[in-house]
């Protein structure tokens, strides 16, 4: 074999390898979906998880891992999910700022909160505390 071809054959593999994602040029990063919230049942301050939540303005969804059904709202109305069946998971929602507290408008004990993350969950004000 000639020396030019011995030479242009480890161009080739490493050409073929960097092609097939053995390169390290960077990539994108994944996308990211909404970040989930699970509602565990009727038990206060323990009804869902992660609580707090470091949801401070991101897309969240709550999935009902109970048997029966949840509808969760924030304290002041803003938002409702409606009903949420058991083993579904309810449509994307924004979550507003840190300090916002929410609870499932069918079982009033049932309460959670929105925080930044490394910081202290936000008192509990109100009917549902």
């Amino acid at each position: 074999m000639r020396s030019w071809c011995l030479k242009a054959i480890p161009l080739v593999i490493v050409a073929a390898a960097w092609a097939c994602g053995g390169g390290s040029s960077p990539s994108s990063p994944a996308p990211t979906g909404p970040i989930t919230i699970n509602i565990i049942g009727d038990r206060g301050a323990q009804s869902f998880s992660p609580n707090p939540a470091t949801a401070a303005g991101q897309q969240v969804v709550f999935r009902n891992t109970d048997s029966v059904v949840h509808r969760v709202q924030l304290n002041d109305g803003t938002l409702d999910t409606g009903d949420i069946g058991p083993g579904a998971t309810s449509r994307a929602v924004t979550m507003p700022a840190a300090g916002t507290n929410y609870h499932c408008l069918l079982h009033a004990g049932m309460i959670g909160a929105v925080s930044k993350p490394d910081t202290a969950p936000p008192p509990c004000t109100g009917a549902y505390c």
